[in-house]
């Protein structure tokens, strides 16, 4: 079945248009956004969005093929993203045979991968066996232990050109696309010019080709934190809990259901 977007039509949208991505886990999400978006990411965000981990590290490839398949399904026309995991992008043969496990299980369009000039050579051993490849730099989540937490990149000389670098190095490796995130404005923008891919920005400002945010943040259902990018569209969290406390009123009182509601 052919797509409604295709990588090459993503590709020439780099400064004609900007680039829409959301993430969805399920079906239902999955099919609610896929009108309005030009491609769904099956982030590992998940890990702490809805298992509740306090980072990403956690996620596995069994469960990150779980919900992309799960997306696939609810969104069949989409350009569907699968991030690779933390500890599955290891030496060449091991991440080639974890990304065509997603390819050969899920109906997913293409990979991401986390890293820069340390992630080329894999990136390339990839895209040279018909693997599509989104990079992602700048503050990377997985590395969140190894840096010591999240930090914005950019803001000194040597940051701003290691992110510069590491964006080429993904682009010469044969990457379709790339996210980049927790970067200054400056930085974002730098990246944007400097490479001939789309560049999808998250904390990064406008400056970039498009942008991407977790759709329970953005909805606001999740509530531990909001980071200071995110900007809340709605208050789902808030309207589930309102509506919730009212079915709950409704059976404690005896008014639900009702005889509309029932078989007669």
């Amino acid at each position: 079945m052919a797509k409604d977007v295709t990588i090459n039509a993503l590709k020439e949208a780099k400064g004609k248009r900007k680039l829409v991505m959301i993430t969805a886990y399920d079906a239902l999400f999955a099919s609610l956004f896929a009108d309005n978006v030009d491609m769904i990411l099956v982030g590992d965000s998940l890990n702490m969005s809805f298992a509740g981990e306090p980072d990403t590290l956690s996620a596995t490839l069994d469960q990150m093929i779980y919900h992309t398949k799960a997306v696939c399904n609810g969104a069949p026309d989409s350009f569907v993203i699968c991030d690779m995991p933390f500890g599955s992008v290891t030496t060449p043969d091991e991440t080639l045979k974890n990304a065509i496990r997603v390819f050969k299980e899920t109906r997913a369009d293409a990979v991401k991968i986390e890293g820069g000039q340390e992630r080329a050579a894999l990136i390339r051993h990839l895209t040279d066996n018909a693997i599509a490849v989104m990079g992602h730099v700048g503050l990377k989540p997985q590395s969140v232990r190894a840096e010591g937490g999240y930090r914005v990149q950019g803001r000194d000389e040597e940051s701003f050109e290691r992110v510069l670098s590491d964006a080429v190095a993904v682009e010469e490796a044969g990457a379709f696309a790339l996210v980049v995130e927790g970067v200054t404005p400056k930085l974002a923008e730098a990246v944007t010019k400097e490479v001939k891919i789309p560049v999808i920005g998250i904390g990064a400002s406008v400056g970039c080709d498009g942008q991407v945010l977790v759709w329970s943040d953005m909805l606001g259902f999740f509530e531990a934190f909001k980071p200071k990018f995110v900007k809340r569209y709605m208050h789902g969290a808030e309207a589930v809990k309102e509506a919730v406390a009212r079915y709950a009123e409704e059976v404690r009182e005896g008014t639900f259901p009702g005889e509309e509601h029932c078989y007669l």
